[in-house]
């Protein structure tokens, strides 16, 4: 594995509900210099502030990961993990079938 990819990618929700799929520290930073001015706060300083210590080898990428999960949060942004929902999902679709 790459140092600068995250284990599990983070998908983050922007512009009416698009999900984006970030994998790597790159990416994380890419997204977060292109954020509006006008929303910034201080969990996106963390975030933009760790994306630039990881890139430059100063911290591992899943510190990186974390600032941009609690940034997501914070943001309200943070999209759910569909992999982990797909069973569930699944389970409930099968359910609801042998009812009808």
């Amino acid at each position: 594995m790459s140092h600068d990819r995250f284990e599990d990618p983070v998908t983050i929700l922007v512009g009416m509900g698009l999900p984006v799929r970030l994998e790597t520290m790159m990416e994380a930073y890419a997204l977060l210099q292109d954020w509006p001015a006008a929303s910034r706060s201080s969990a996106y300083a963390i975030a933009l502030n760790a994306c630039k210590a990881g890139i430059a080898g100063e911290i591992d990428a899943e510190m990186v990961r974390t600032t941009l999960v609690a940034f997501a949060r914070r943001h309200n942004i943070l999209a759910p993990d569909i992999v982990s929902l797909a069973p569930a999902a699944l389970a409930g679709r099968a359910s609801t079938s042998n009812n009808g």
